[in-house]
């Protein structure tokens, strides 16, 4: 949607059409609430990041797959059209530029979210394991059931076995949290300095631009994203284009961030390990195991 308000901007539209004719293109929803609640602002006269972090605020997105991670990226998509407009920076370019970052960022989610589903789906099946165990028991004609539902020893094992398993589920859903990058786009902060610069003004109302807008948007994740001061000067001592330096940093920020998250979707599958140790496992002795035991003690017992 980004991409095609650069391409209208390009065009010649004017803001406020191009956010009307981009959300009348989109099905119902809340990106096209989103989009024409910013079209009529702007047809009012409010700046079209104040009107978007105004229908940001009503978190249109509660009721949507993996809304948090729409809001965050909405929340940039505000920041950098605040930068462009209070730097005077062309919109149809920034917003190019910022597309580019949000898709690259986007990319490596997908990818490792492909990398991640072996190792989800190997956790789902390993939780199953205790239950089946159950199941086992009772087919081979022990009446595991009475015991588990039926006396002392069978109520610790379920109350046992049913904490070690929501332990083991809450660690899984603990280590594949982790192991999923969030929605920020990484070096967002150096990206809206390139868009800062690029409008003319100076270095330092640049970095006071971008600190305001991110303060103002602290859903966009760009608040600890440091590191343009260092690039500014790099740029001053050499003399080249700061926007590039700034973007080529970005870039590289992105591709470390890609390159960890690769990293640590590789090393789920073996994580998951320790929950399947310390936690299923013994969930299944106590469910499956302890209940046959005593119930072949029992008819044992009864025999003699």
């Amino acid at each position: 949607m980004v991409d095609r308000l650069a391409v209208l901007l390009s065009a010649g539209v004017t803001p406020a059409s191009a956010w009307r004719h981009v959300g009348e293109a989109e099905p119902d929803g809340a990106v096209r609430a989103v989009a024409s609640h910013v079209g009529r602002s702007a047809d009012e006269g409010v700046p079209v990041s104040a009107s978007l972090r105004q229908a940001l605020e009503h978190r249109p997105f509660d009721t949507a797959g993996d809304g948090e991670r729409h809001a965050v990226e909405w929340a940039q998509v505000a920041c950098a059209w605040y930068v462009a407009e209070r730097s005077g920076a062309p919109l149809s370019e920034c917003l190019v530029s910022f597309v580019a970052a949000l898709r690259q960022a986007d990319a490596a989610r997908r990818e490792v979210e492909v990398a991640l589903s072996g190792p989800r789906s190997t956790g789902r099946i390993v939780l199953a394991l205790p239950p089946v165990g159950l199941l086992f028991s009772l087919g081979l004609g022990f009446d595991t059931a009475t015991v588990l539902f039926g006396s002392p020893v069978g109520w610790g094992c379920l109350v046992t076995g049913g904490a070690l398993v929501l332990a083991a589920r809450a660690w899984n859903g603990r280590l594949v949290r982790s192991a999923v990058p969030s929605a920020s786009v990484p070096g967002l902060r150096l990206e809206l300095l390139a868009v800062a610069v690029s409008g003319g003004g100076s270095w330092q109302g640049g970095l006071d631009l971008v600190d305001e807008a991110c303060r103002d948007s602290p859903g966009a994740g760009a608040e600890d994203d440091g590191g343009g001061e260092a690039v500014l000067e790099l740029s001053r001592r050499a003399g080249a284009p700061a926007g590039a330096l700034l973007r080529a940093a970005a870039a590289e920020r992105r591709l470390d961030a890609t390159t960890a998250a690769r990293s640590a979707a590789s090393r789920l599958g073996s994580t998951l390990m320790l929950p399947l140790g310390v936690c299923v496992l013994p969930a299944f002795l106590v469910v499956g195991v302890v209940p046959l035991v005593v119930a072949l003690l029992s008819s044992t017992a009864e025999v003699l």
